[in-house]
């Protein structure tokens, strides 16, 4: 692989994680296609998603009751090896609960990925849970 593919290969990947952060937050799940494969397999606390329409359920049964969530993404450490990857990073939550109320959370997000004919997509995540708070009392 040579060094410019290398780095083409890592920025298309940091995009994909960025853009999975959007896709729960604004629910961009018609977007679906551009971040997954098919057969996609997602495994958190909450148990294991297998397939877009399984993965997008679940992210809907965890955050479409929240008024917003603001998802954010760090410390990524990218691996390529040739046409398979994987992603570690560091992911810090913001749910609203209500006009009141918000939580914090933070997880490590463990990504697979591989290059497709439409470019690198997300094969499999799993998300390790590192803390949550009790809902807090909003400043703003």
């Amino acid at each position: 692989m040579t060094d410019l593919q290398e780095l083409i290969d890592r920025t298309e990947l940091a995009d994909l994680v960025a853009r999975h952060s959007l896709w729960i937050d604004e629910h961009r799940y018609d977007e679906s296609d551009r971040l997954f494969t098919q057969d996609v397999v997602v495994r958190s606390r909450r148990g294991e998603a297998k397939g877009v329409e399984a993965i997008i359920a679940m992210a809907r049964a965890r955050h479409d009751d929240y008024v917003r969530t603001l998802h954010n993404k760090s410390n990524l450490v990218i691996e390529v090896d040739g046409d398979t990857a994987t992603v570690r990073a560091h992911d810090t939550a913001v749910y609203v609960l209500d006009d009141n109320t918000e939580a914090i959370a933070a997880a490590v997000h463990l990504y697979s990925a591989r290059r497709t004919d439409e470019g690198w997509r997300f094969d499999g995540l799993e998300v390790r849970p590192v803390a949550l708070t009790a809902a807090l009392e909003r400043a703003l």
